[in-house]
């Protein structure tokens, strides 16, 4: 099955890309800059940077980093801020610095962030003031030497940018108490950079952009190598799958996924980079309210989200009186979109989501759903170009079309393997370039890729296997319900049973007309035997409901104190 090259693919998306177009990140970035100098690249809080202004910015960090901290080529750089205009100055600093970035989840422990700060042996770290009491805890046990400290407010006009500061601090109290006695303020590193002389480095497609931590498909957070070619060569892939219903230098992506994530990364801040787009910035996307308000102001042509981002939108009364006159891109990733959640959204917007599907060792794009289709199917869609897919069973064999099995991926996104651990990308990495994904999923005849579920998500009842997935679209088309998520329970009988989670819409909505409710749908060992409704779920920095916290939580609870 390798190399299937799909009829369902529009005939303007190329089968192959080229992954050598530009040489590096930086040659990008750099032609970017040049040819689309004045026009908007990222927005925050009322705040433009242009792309002649984001070049001065980036460059003039990038000679701090090579002249006032004498980092080298090759150095670790760690980004630990939400989206905010300082971030991109940041990255591209650090990139024409030709050091590597290690993007840090802000809400982080310091357990968390220490284990990352070593693993990948940073030596320095811009972190926006919110979170460095959480930095301060354990900067002593790490190798960072530098802390480039910023305010939420920074980069806003004044006196905006000094009210917004002080909210933050002493009225929303915010910024939790911090010292370090060495930090240098962002603002100051990029006067003194402007000042010195910027060396550009020799980058080739070979050297590291980012180590990208994940949890991977196996085990505990792992930093995955990404290299300039892996990263370009997934921004090619994006723009064959979405350039024909976009137009260089006049798109404006909605940017609520954060930055740090590969999602966004790629799909939002690469790809509307390369295409002279603009990035509309949102702080905080959980705040639906006030989501809806900024993206009102603004003639929005794309979107990125995930399944509970484009849920809490559609099930919002002000949602609909926004005006999407002119949006034709909207993407999905992370997990499967809801058939309730993608109708309410074609219904609203006028236009279909378009599912993706990708993870962080692949850069992340391995799959996209034809931008020509105007219809739903439920799929992830098929290969992006240059990607070759296979499924395999438990024992390795390729399967067949229709087959149900584990998904491997090879092509120039695959990651090079995970930062200082052999064993682990032994474990999904082959020596002639498959990735196990750990995903479970159906090919069709058609070239379309169906999720299933994650393999580690997988429940066994009696012997046959119970999608998460399956059990939650069905409970999702129920009117009452908000949110759901179906988790396996140890059963003395069955060995496991099926057990949901569910946030209610409608107060009224009770356990058992759920469970009559997925009786019309479901055979009989499918069926929730147990239904427990919370207030929310625990989710992912990007949105995805958590199973593995809810089981957790859930063996917690049936242990009980006395043990």
């Amino acid at each position: 099955m390798e190399k299937v090259w799909l009829t369902r693919y529009p005939s303007d998306v190329p089968p192959e890309i080229k992954s050598d177009v530009y040489s590096s990140l930086v040659e990008m970035f750099e032609n970017a800059t040049q040819k689309y100098s004045d026009q908007a690249a990222f927005t925050n809080m009322g705040k433009v940077i242009t792309f002649r202004k984001l070049e001065e910015r980036s460059r003039a960090f990038a000679a701090y980093l090579q002249n006032d901290l004498g980092l080298k080529k090759g150095d670790r750089v760690a980004i630990m801020m939400p989206n905010l205009l300082q971030y991109p100055v940041a990255l591209f600093g650090i990139l024409r610095a030709g050091c590597v970035i290690v993007n840090v989840n802000p809400l982080y422990t310091p357990r968390e962030l220490e284990h990352q700060l070593n693993d990948s042996e940073a030596k320095a770290i811009v972190i926006i003031s919110n979170f460095a009491s959480t930095l301060q805890q354990i900067i002593h046990k790490t190798s960072v030497r530098h802390v480039i400290l910023s305010h939420l407010g920074d980069m806003l006009f004044h006196p905006k940018g000094t009210f917004v500061n002080f909210v933050v601090k002493y009225i929303k109290r915010m910024v939790p108490k911090y010292y370090f006695h060495n930090a240098i303020p962002l603002r100051l590193a990029l006067r003194k950079g402007k000042k010195t002389q910027y060396v550009k480095p020799h980058l080739t497609g070979d050297d590291i952009a980012f180590l990208q931590y994940t949890g991977g498909t196996t085990g505990v957070s792992k930093g995955a190598i990404l290299t300039h070619r892996n990263m370009l060569a997934n921004l090619e892939q994006a723009k064959a799958s979405y350039f024909p219903v976009l137009q260089k230098g006049r798109e404006l992506v909605i940017t609520a996924l954060p930055l740090y994530h590969i999602f966004a990364l790629t799909v939002n801040c690469l790809l509307f980079i390369e295409l002279g787009g603009q990035n509309l910035l949102i702080n905080n996307p959980r705040d639906i309210q006030g989501l809806i308000k900024e993206i009102s102001h603004y003639p929005f042509t794309a979107i990125t989200g995930v399944n509970t981002l484009f849920n809490a939108l559609v099930n919002h009364p002000s949602f609909k009186r926004v005006n999407f006159s002119h949006l034709h891109l909207s993407v999905s990733g992370g997990t499967a979109v809801q058939q309730r959640v993608a109708e309410k959204w074609k219904e609203i917007t006028g236009i279909h989501i378009l599912e993706g599907y990708g993870l962080t060792e692949c850069s992340p794009l391995v799959s996209a759903y034809p931008y020509d289709l105007r219809i739903h199917n439920g799929s992830i869609g098929v290969p992006v170009p240059s990607t070759d897919v296979r499924i395999v069973d438990d024992e390795g064999h390729i399967l067949s079309f229709d087959g149900v099995g584990e998904l491997q991926v090879k092509g120039p996104q695959v990651m090079q393997g995970y930062w200082k651990q052999p064993a682990a990308t032994d474990e999904v990495l082959s020596k002639d370039g498959w990735l196990s994904t750990g995903d479970i999923v159906r090919f069709c005849e058609d070239g379309f890729l169906h999720i299933v579920d994650r393999k580690k998500d997988l429940i066994i009842v009696s012997g046959f296997n119970v999608y998460p997935n399956e059990i939650e679209d069905v409970v999702a088309l129920n009117d009452k319900v908000l949110e759901v998520a179906a988790i396996g329970q140890a059963h003395e009988r069955s060995g496991e049973q099926v057990k949901i989670f569910v946030v209610k819409k409608d107060e009224t909505l009770t356990e058992k007309e759920i469970i009559e409710h997925c009786r019309q749908y479901l055979t009989g060992y499918k069926v929730p035997k147990i239904v427990e409704f919370r207030d929310d779920l625990p989710k992912s920095n990007i949105g995805k409901i958590l199973r593995r916290q809810l089981r957790d939580e859930d063996n917690a609870q049936k242990r009980g104190p006395q043990e």
